[in-house]
């Protein structure tokens, strides 16, 4: 698999936390919340920049994936 480029990766997870924020019982909400409580709030520390190709949040390398196939 690819790196996923760190900006690219951000703005995916931005993207991920904007859109499961409204959906009260979601996985995704959860896991987004855990990690950025876990981060507090530092985006060198969350899991999308944890690892150095960027592909540690199982939400961003399915959106990443996704992006890639219609391109």
């Amino acid at each position: 698999m690819e790196a996923i480029p760190p900006e690219v990766g951000l703005k995916l997870c931005g993207e991920i936390r904007g859109e499961t924020g409204r959906a009260l019982f979601s996985f995704a909400r959860w896991q987004c919340w855990g990690c950025l409580k876990a981060a507090k709030r530092e985006a060198a520390k969350m899991c999308a920049r944890s690892r150095p190709d960027g592909r540690r949040c199982n939400l961003v390398n399915a959106r990443y994936a996704a992006q890639e196939k219609r391109t």
